[in-house]
């Protein structure tokens, strides 16, 4: 693997581990949502490393600043989906309650990293 900067980034970090809690939490769902809301809750997990990976290639400000907003807006995806399985009884309350400091996390360093490169100009 490429030994690129935002490997370093401890929201990357922390949006891997999102990816793994989510694939695993997953794994249980019913077979006829597999390719529902299983499909796009790990893509949209997939989704918020892969663009924060994107944002820290780009060049200018303004680049970097929309693939994070990108990332943070799949992050809010992700925690929309996860809410509709907790209506429909995929996941669990204690479930749920594992995966929110991963979620609030993850946005929170996002959000910082946009106010910052606003800031830096």
């Amino acid at each position: 693997m490429l030994q690129l900067s935002h490997k370093g980034l401890k929201v990357y970090q922390q949006g891997l581990n999102l990816v793994a809690e989510v694939y695993e939490k997953t794994k249980s769902y019913p077979k006829e949502e597999q390719f529902i809301l299983v499909s796009q809750l790990r893509r949209a997990v997939i989704s918020v490393c892969g663009n924060l990976a994107e944002g820290a290639a780009r060049r200018s400000y303004a680049e970097k600043k929309r693939f994070y907003e990108i990332s943070r807006s799949s992050l809010v995806e992700v925690d929309t989906q996860i809410e509709i399985s907790l209506i429909l009884k995929y996941l669990n309350r204690n479930e749920i309650i594992a995966l929110e400091p991963h979620l609030e996390s993850v946005f929170k360093m996002l959000s910082k990293m946009i106010v910052n490169i606003d800031h830096g100009r």
